[in-house]
């Protein structure tokens, strides 16, 4: 009764010596018998001697270099090179289910393995990339929304004549109670390099800033997680307002708008006309709060397109970054003071509310006007509409200031768009001025 040989896998090594064996003796039935194996493979491995030869000898396999299924391959491979050039994100999963997908017709028994995976990606020169910024590298699809977004606010501009001191832009950005740099002095040849913290780099808050585009800085607003609001006493011109999750929200906003917009010069018993300036975070697009902009306070609101607040949000292209490093001083400042009390334990305890708020109030205090100016015209939402200052938008930041577009790895408010948002804005080809209506 014959038994079913347990297949194995051979190295390059080992089917070299099978090969030399069969060419010394010059029989394959002995050299199978021999080493165990089927007289196919001997006869297989002597017409591959050459690339055997060529291979590591550890090496095993020899897949990868021809598709089995090249047309779909090719598809797959499109498929992928298309959401990316889009912007979008693509899993190793989702490359999996794609090619079950396409290939299934073909053949029933394809199972789009891990290890498949890893070969199409081989063959095709794919890889697994860490993201650089979201949407820091414009798909080429968004280029006339920003000139969409241009003519939506010159238009404006012409039509309601607006002051400077009533062109606002507002972000909320996540800020942690601790903010260790990546670098820093130490001995030559260190092979380890510490930072102590007190153990909340992962513990966050939100920072919400506001500035017009004459140089004028709101008070800004704190977001805490917690449930109640704090009994501690803050430091003066700081909103403090609390979250169960430390984010903003559509409450949050509302009263942004109560606290801060209404009461910024101009507005209140004045209540000029006015600009909003602001991205596509969900919270800034609820029915509540554009009925609340537009009626409440007089204000028009120009929504940045998805993927876009890198070039065309003030804050984010300009001002979040060097408020950050600001903070960050400050947080280094106080640990090398020995500014950490201890817990009973022994644990450092995170700094106080009132600190950090004190800390972003300072920060924000500390930005140049003239950098915010800067900022509105270097995104194309305060120039002179006679085109004198048009330059501006070609200068790189670096030359107007210290600052970097911020950056944040973990950020809440990054804003990405659904699919049916997407299609909204962004896929009416129409070069009408009207393209672009806000919200």
């Amino acid at each position: 009764m014959s038994t079913k040989r347990k297949r194995c896998a051979y190295d390059a090594g080992f089917k070299l010596k099978v090969v030399q064996f069969a060419l010394d003796c010059g029989n394959n039935r002995k050299t199978a018998s021999q080493f165990g194996i089927g007289e196919k493979l001997v006869r297989d491995w002597k017409k591959m001697t050459d690339e055997l030869r060529a291979m590591p000898r550890t090496k095993k396999a020899r897949r990868g270099d021809k598709p089995s299924f090249p047309n779909e391959e090719e598809d797959l491979n499109a498929w992928i090179l298309g959401l990316r050039n889009d912007g979008y994100i693509v899993t190793r999963g989702a490359i999996r289910v794609k090619a079950k997908e396409l290939i299934t017709g073909t053949d029933e028994n394809f199972k789009a393995s891990a290890g498949w995976c890893n070969r199409f990606m081989r063959r095709n020169k794919l890889t697994l990339r860490q993201k650089t910024r979201i949407a820091q590298k414009l798909p080429a699809d968004l280029d006339d929304k920003i000139t969409s977004f241009q003519r939506y606010v010159i238009r404006l501009r012409k039509e309601k004549n607006y002051p400077l001191s009533q062109i606002g832009n507002m972000d909320e950005t996540p800020m942690y109670f601790d903010l260790p740099g990546n670098r820093t002095v130490d001995s030559l040849g260190s092979r380890t390099v510490t930072v102590r913290t007190t153990g909340h780099e992962k513990t966050h808050f939100t920072a919400v800033l506001a500035c017009m585009a004459d140089g004028t800085k709101l008070p800004p607003m704190v977001i805490f997680k917690r449930k109640t609001m704090p009994k501690d006493r803050f430091p003066p011109g700081v909103i403090v307002h609390v979250h169960p999750k430390g984010w903003m929200d559509e409450a949050g906003v509302l009263l942004w708008l109560q606290k801060v917009w209404a009461r910024r010069p101009g507005g209140g018993l004045q209540n000029q006309q006015s600009l909003l300036v602001w991205d596509m975070f969900r919270a800034h697009l609820a029915d509540r709060v554009k009925q609340r902009t537009k009626n409440g306070y007089n204000t028009d609101v120009a929504v940045i397109p998805g993927g876009l607040t890198s070039i065309l949000q003030p804050l984010d292209v300009c001002l979040n970054y060097p408020v950050k490093c600001k903070v960050r001083e400050q947080w280094n400042t106080w640990m090398a003071s020995g500014g950490p009390e201890r817990t009973a334990g022994g644990n450092f305890k995170r700094p106080s509310l009132p600190l950090v708020t004190g800390w972003v109030k300072s920060a924000w205090d500390s930005i140049d006007p003239q950098m915010i100016e800067k900022s509105f015209k270097k995104c194309s939402i305060s120039n002179s509409l006679d085109g004198m200052e048009d330059d501006i938008l070609w200068r790189d930041v670096e030359e107007d200031s210290d600052s970097h577009s911020d950056d944040d790895g973990d950020d809440a408010y990054d804003d990405l768009m659904t699919p049916a948002q997407a299609a909204q804005l962004f896929m009416d080809n129409s070069d009408d001025d009207e393209d672009f209506e806000g919200f």
